[in-house]
């Protein structure tokens, strides 16, 4: 069983889907690893700790040959997968919704598509979850990026020429990245509120010692979706929503932004119209700006000013902490094959439950029902 690791070829990636931590576990397995030089350097790990954990290292070419299993962080090309094994599975972040094209793709050439990103929200597979892992550290950066681009302390400060009040900071989505954003925003000392549509959070938000903001007296609405995401929203609890953030976000000075439905456009959360109420040198972090965006305005990859607000919307968020990212996505894929290896045939054996949620593609078909039916 040859496991190879490639080097990412997506523009500004510099995460790796092993590590030498992983890279020795998986040939304590049993397995073959071969690591594409250069593969780690953007996560600060060097060839030479890939030989040292026995890797092989080389070039794409000698990687791929004969590989059972591709890891990558993002989807590679198809194209450049030659000399992989027919069937040869690739298990990575595929965004199967957004690049169908490479999904057929993948298809057309024999490879087992396995999307980590579809991964179902249960309990053995928590630890196989890549969306979890990179959305904590996306709610940790988050914070710091505000703190970079806000002019003002986050704590309050009792000085002897006075007194600095506390940054206010309202989040707006309470997932895995909307918690950290809390968690962290309060270590910093920051005055900190929050949102979602999903009731069930809001004894999450006080826990972590945040206010939650939630709309009342709208009945029969949770907000929950399947497998703990959140669905979209009547019309009558979207304009009861909107009035009530309205109210309340023109008294903050940062906001940060997670929401995301599955398979759909990021839902619009703030107007224009709402930023122009924020005083100016408040912040705006948009973590969902990739998906279309959060806030009206938003750009992916830029920090535009509206109305004297900045409204930041970094791509790849987890990219830019890419050794601990790496850390965590390369755990999550080992957890995910090793938890099905056979130690008789000497490779991982896929279950129903879970092979069939992340398989995208077998046989030169695609076969996900989500993507079948979407």
């Amino acid at each position: 069983m040859k496991i190879a690791v490639l080097k990412e070829g997506a523009d500004g990636e510099r995460r790796v889907a092993a590590t030498p931590e992983t890279v020795k576990k998986f040939i304590q397995l049993g397995a073959d690893l071969a690591v594409e030089s250069g593969a780690g350097a953007g996560a600060s790990i060097a060839d030479e700790a890939y030989r040292e954990a026995g890797a092989t290292v080389g070039d794409r070419a000698g990687t791929l040959a004969g590989a059972d299993i591709i890891l990558g962080v993002q989807g590679p090309d198809p194209a450049s997968l030659a000399g992989a094994k027919p069937g040869a599975w690739v298990a990575a972040g595929l965004n199967p919704f957004g690049d169908r094209a490479r999904v057929d793709a993948y298809a057309s050439s024999g490879l087992e598509a396995l999307a980590m990103e579809f991964m179902p929200r249960i309990t053995r597979a928590q630890s196989m979850d890549i969306l979890s892992s990179q959305s904590n550290l996306s709610g940790y950066k988050a914070v710091l990026d505000a703190a970079a681009e806000y002019g003002r302390a986050f704590p309050m400060m009792m000085t002897a020429a006075g007194t600095v009040s506390a940054a206010k900071v309202f989040v707006m989505g309470v997932g895995v990245a909307g918690l950290q954003a809390i968690a962290t925003a309060r270590r910093l000392g920051a005055q900190v509120s929050a949102t979602d549509v999903r009731s069930a959070t809001k004894e999450q938000i006080m826990s972590l010692g945040a206010k939650p903001i939630f709309v009342e007296n709208v009945a029969g609405i949770e907000g929950e979706g399947s497998g703990g995401y959140a669905t979209e929203m009547s019309e009558e609890y979207q304009k009861a929503q909107a009035e009530l953030v309205s109210g309340h976000i023109a008294k903050q000075d940062i906001v940060i932004t997670t929401a995301l439905i599955p398979g759909r456009a990021a839902p619009r959360l703030i107007s224009d119209a709402q930023i122009a109420t924020m005083r100016p040198g408040s912040v705006i972090i948009d973590l969902a700006v990739e998906q279309g965006g959060n806030v009206e305005g938003a750009v992916a990859g830029e920090i535009v000013v509206k109305h004297g607000v900045k409204i930041v919307g970094h791509r790849n968020v987890p990219s830019r902490l890419a050794a601990d990212a790496s850390a965590l996505f390369a755990r999550n894929l080992f957890n995910f094959l090793s938890a099905f290896w056979d130690k008789e045939q000497g490779r991982p054996v896929l279950d129903e439950e879970i092979g069939d949620a992340v398989r995208l593609t077998k046989d030169g078909k695609v076969v996900n029902q989500r993507l079948l039916t979407a």
